[in-house]
């Protein structure tokens, strides 16, 4: 189910009654109900996948148990087999066809011409790569008793179902969302108007930026071979805004559902594109997921503890890793090592100019602030090509054509209307900087009012039927 569709308009107002109405008095008939819900949002995309989150889920909570247990004697094996499970889940859905197919193009490389005979026509689960880091999060934590296991299977499974950010995060930790699941929740007036707020600021950036900017950015990357040197760079700059108002937007409206219902999430964005340097840009851009592979891969591995090359071997780890995450293509690996080329100059030289403020006040951040939006820019190419070739011809027309000509929207419309959009959403998103959690902070209702009128009048304006309004996110 899509938070941009009809059915998600009817099924939030119904859970919400549901939940607050008639459930409220019992936690457990309360936690029983929201896992219903996820089942039944999630179950509308493929009921079939359902059996993969509650096999995940019972997995991971029989581990937990007898990780939890004093006695226990082989705890290694027990989190061997919750990582086994999970990773081998995500591998076999995710990754089979890709290793598959890379492994007959080794064979082709070197000569020898087989036909590729174990390639499966396998569909992948909405959100898988999601649900199960946060279920194998559990386990590492209970591993490293940073955690105590929980004996409330219902609990459990709702905090690994919870819909809101089921499918696309933020990739939630048991030790914070669990124990909000444990504890019995009061309906907060003013914790379900900031809600609503963050959901109409996500819609809007998901339905008047992202969903706006989608064909022009599709029409030129399918094109790029005859399109001039601006077009392409207009294609590498529009696609950085709709990737970023497309999962920020996920994120807003995941974070303000679950306020509805009294759960807060954590922080999966907050303004990266004014980070002054890639460092800061990885402490702002999807912070579920880096902190995850930076406290349950790169500290493991060492961190920057040891020797510059074990840092080094370290950072390049985390970010091919985290290339490989995102999708089963060798452009996703190249667009992660491009981030580790680009992140080890400021570990290492900078390291004192890491704060993670968002100060820009001077000339330099200023220019640091462009440059780095503009490296990032670079580097969206790879991820969003459909090979390796395409998006190094793209990157050399961009870079040797220097032609200029106007690029023509696919239906017509005026792009300077896309240049405003832009420049208005980047200066409103500068004045509000300071808090992610707050689109809308002024005091006077009536410019709140205006506000809110303004953006729900451009949500309605960019809406278009013809757009594909699932989340890119989804298909990682």
């Amino acid at each position: 189910m899509l938070f941009n569709s009809i059915e998600f308009l009817i099924f939030l107002p119904v859970s919400f009654i549901l939940y607050w109405l008639l459930f409220r008095k019992n936690l457990k008939i309360q936690n029983t109900l929201l896992v219903v819900l996820s089942y039944i949002f999630y179950g509308a995309w493929d009921y079939r996948f359902l059996a993969l989150i509650f096999l995940s889920t019972l997995v991971d909570y029989l581990v937990g148990i007898q990780l939890g247990k004093p006695e226990q004697r082989h705890r290694r094996l027990w989190l061997w087999t919750s990582i086994s499970f999970n990773i081998g889940l995500l591998g076999f859905f995710k990754y089979y066809n890709f290793f598959a197919d890379s492994f007959y193009e080794l064979l082709e490389h070197f000569g020898y011409h087989a036909q590729n005979q174990f390639t499966l026509n396998i569909l992948l689960p909405v959100g898988i790569s999601f649900y199960t880091f946060q279920t194998m999060s559990y386990s590492l934590d209970i591993y490293h008793k940073k955690l105590k296991p929980t004996k409330d299977f219902i609990a459990f499974s709702a905090y690994v179902s919870f819909f809101p950010q089921l499918v696309a995060g933020p990739i939630e930790r048991a030790s914070h969302l669990l124990p909000q699941m444990l504890n019995k929740r009061k309906f907060n007036y003013l914790q379900a108007v900031e809600g609503l707020r963050l959901i109409l600021w996500g819609f809007f950036k998901k339905i008047a930026i992202a969903d706006a900017l989608a064909p022009i950015v599709d029409d030129i990357f399918s094109n790029s071979d005859s399109m001039s040197s601006s077009s392409l760079f207009i294609g590498a700059v529009f696609f950085g805004f709709q990737i970023y108002g497309d999962f920020s937007g996920y994120s807003d409206i995941a974070i303000g559902t679950s306020k509805l219902f009294g759960f807060e999430l954590m922080s999966n964005f907050k303004f990266p594109y004014f980070s002054r340097n890639i460092v800061q840009f990885w402490r702002r851009w999807h912070i579920s997921l880096s902190t995850w592979f930076r406290d349950y891969i790169y500290y493991p591995l060492g961190g920057s503890k040891g020797s510059k090359i074990t840092t080094i071997r370290n950072v390049f780890v985390i970010f091919l890793v985290s290339g490989l995450w995102h999708g089963a293509n060798w452009t996703f690996v190249f667009w992660g090592g491009l981030h580790a080329l680009l992140f080890l100059p400021f570990f290492f030289i900078h390291k004192a100019k890491w704060n993670p403020g968002l100060r820009i006040n001077r000339l330099t951040d200023i220019i640091s602030v462009m440059l780095n939006f503009l490296l990032v820019t670079i580097t969206w190419i790879f991820f969003r090509a459909e090979n390796l070739t395409s998006a190094f011809e793209y990157l050399k027309r961009m870079f040797t054509d220097f032609s200029i000509t106007p690029y023509l929207h696919p239906a017509g419309y005026r792009m300077i209307d896309y240049f405003i959009l832009l420049l208005i959403f980047t200066g409103y998103e500068f004045l509000i900087r300071r808090n992610e959690r707050a689109p809308y902070p002024f005091k006077n209702k009536w410019v709140r009012l205006s506000l809110y009128s303004i953006t729900v009048l451009a949500i309605m304006l960019f809406y278009d039927d013809q757009v594909d309004r699932s989340f890119i996110y989804f298909q990682f």
